[in-house]
């Protein structure tokens, strides 16, 4: 072993500088000891008498990359032409998904006050400017990726985060807490999954894909605006469910499909207002989500 040891060692050992009048240069070159030539020749075989010995060749490096250094080039709000005309219709639009949002930060405050039925009013109309700035966008001819990234961020505030305030001040002191707090925050969570995919997944012009947030948002405002005679439990059973409709992969019709319903259905639910409008909205609600689940199974069968 420790003859093995030094002839290991002469082999790796590396010398610099002259040897027998010669310069050494590129790749070095070791002799092992002679007196242990023999040795070698019997245990190893016929060695050479010159090893080379490699030296350690470092990796080249990946060419770096070129810098642009082109200006950075602006992307436009507005597409398309810019006249005055133009931008002061694309400013009215956006007027009416600001007012969206302000009209949320109104129903925030107010519920903090307790004034929970007004801020239920304000949340209606949030519902009312987010279906006006969407149409007044494509009448006008001004639609564009910043209005429509625009308006996902309105409907986060007023629906994802305004609905779900203005309903835990409404449950204050009929509910634990904690529970009001769950369903609420739930609620706030599926608006902002239900958003996000609706901005990345491929647009149905018949159905919806879950309850939109818009719709999950207006059915709790009526539901705390016109005092539905429900329990506490039960509201906060509801509120939890239509946060989980928000998300599903239901298909649900959209307004534009239900408004080409025959006159006759719309007759059931006009006289159910005029005698109690409180269970025939309770009716109703119960009746477009359960209408989800009837589709998928009809859709499933006739695929």
């Amino acid at each position: 072993m420790r003859r093995s040891s030094t002839f290991a060692r002469q082999v790796l050992l590396v010398r610099v500088g002259r040897r027998d009048g010669a310069t050494v240069s590129g790749t070095d070159r070791v002799t092992p000891d002679h007196r242990y030539a023999d040795r070698q020749r019997l245990r190893y075989g016929r060695l050479d008498t010159d090893i080379e010995t490699v030296r350690p060749i470092s990796p080249a490096l990946a060419p770096a990359a070129a810098v642009d250094e082109s200006p950075a080039m602006s992307i436009p709000l507005l597409p398309g032409e810019r006249t005055v005309a133009r931008r002061a219709k694309f400013a009215l639009v956006n007027a009416c998904t600001l007012s969206s949002l302000m009209l949320g930060m109104l129903a925030i405050f107010l519920a903090m006050r307790g004034d929970v039925q007004i801020a239920a009013i304000c949340l209606i109309a949030c519902v009312a400017f987010d279906g006006l700035d969407g149409a007044l966008a494509r009448k006008l001819g001004v639609a564009s990726p910043f209005g429509a990234q625009m308006d996902s961020l309105a409907d986060m505030c007023s629906f994802g985060l305004a609905a779900p305030v203005v309903v835990y001040a409404s449950l204050a002191g009929s509910v634990p807490p904690a529970a009001a707090a769950v369903s609420c925050a739930l609620v706030a969570g599926c608006a902002a999954i239900r958003l996000a995919r609706f901005n990345v997944s491929p647009k149905d012009g018949r159905f919806f894909c879950g309850v939109p947030t818009t719709m999950a948002a207006a059915v709790l405002a009526l539901t705390v605006a016109i005092g539905v005679p429900v329990s506490g439990l039960v509201m906060v059973a509801g509120v939890a469910l239509l946060a989980f409709a928000m998300v599903s992969s239901f298909p649900y019709a959209k307004l534009a499909r239900l408004l080409k319903l025959p006159p006759w259905l719309w007759l059931a639910p006009v006289v159910g207002a005029l005698v109690d409008i409180r269970l025939t909205f309770a009716l109703v609600v119960v009746g477009y989500l359960v209408s989800g689940p009837l589709l998928w199974l009809h859709q499933r069968r006739t695929a």
